[in-house]
């Protein structure tokens, strides 16, 4: 059985999706994010965007709809579209008895990877990362900080095309985000595709070529930070020239969509 077409250009097809606990938390969401693109996801507490996400990784069955990541049925086919993602939570999952060095060979050979791609990988990984003063020290004593970066090079050590992370600096001093952030920006330089949940939103206004707000379990604006302005012109205190804030423009389409509900 082989995948359906889809768009090459495409990372991430979603269509129809829901997804219902209490209520609903995804209610026919469609989405699609590009090859290549970073796409941050944001919304209010319960809009959704983390079921979404786990949906995405195929932690959570949906109870409709269809996602296509990189071409890959995520519901058909899930280990194929999980050879070519990577999923951080907001809380890192590490193994605390291994050090970074013994973690990210053991995440290597989940993925069969040659054991000396393997090194060479993770060599890179924890240098690029700062991790290599630390590789050979067990990850139970690390901050949280650390345990994030070392979940990001396991993630990263089977070179994943597409990257999901839901809120990946949530409790990170500000050297530890910096460098996340540099790293996601050269995976997507480099042509990969990251897709981000986040409650800082100077975070999507300076790192994403497009944002998604999403509300109730919908997307109820996508764009650039321009595309988002002219959907919210008349709602916001924008000046003259429209330099209106994301914040600004977040709040004036939340607000009207809690309106219409």
């Amino acid at each position: 059985m082989t995948d359906r077409a889809v768009i090459p250009d495409f990372a991430l097809e979603i269509r129809g999706l829901v997804k219902r606990f209490e209520r609903p938390a995804v209610d026919g969401l469609d989405l699609n994010v590009r090859a290549g693109e970073f796409y941050a996801l944001v919304g209010p507490n319960g809009a959704g965007k983390t079921t979404t996400l786990r949906i995405i990784a195929g932690l959570v069955r949906p109870d409709a709809g269809t996602i296509h990541v990189a071409g890959h049925d995520v519901l058909a086919r899930p280990e194929a579209a999980k050879r070519v993602m990577a999923w951080i939570s907001d809380e890192p999952m590490i193994y605390d008895k291994l050090t970074p060095r013994e973690y990210l060979e053991f995440v290597a050979g989940l993925w069969d990877v040659a054991p000396a791609v393997a090194a060479a990988r993770a060599a890179a990984l924890l240098d690029w990362l700062d991790l290599e003063p630390h590789a050979d020290e067990r990850c139970e004593g690390f901050s949280k900080g650390m345990r994030q970066k070392v979940a990001l090079a396991g993630a990263l050590v089977h070179e994943p095309r597409v990257i999901i992370l839901d809120e990946p600096l949530t409790g990170l001093d500000a050297g530890s985000a910096r460098q996340v952030k540099t790293v996601l920006r050269d995976r997507v330089r480099a042509g990969g595709t990251v897709i981000m949940t986040t409650h800082i939103l100077e975070v999507a206004e300076r790192m994403a070529d497009r944002i998604g707000i999403i509300a109730r379990g919908k997307l109820i604006a996508e764009g650039t930070l321009e595309d988002l302005r002219r959907q919210a012109v008349s709602k916001v205190n924008a000046n003259a020239n429209g330099d209106a804030s994301l914040e600004d423009t977040f709040l004036a389409l939340t607000a009207e969509q809690a309106a219409a509900a």
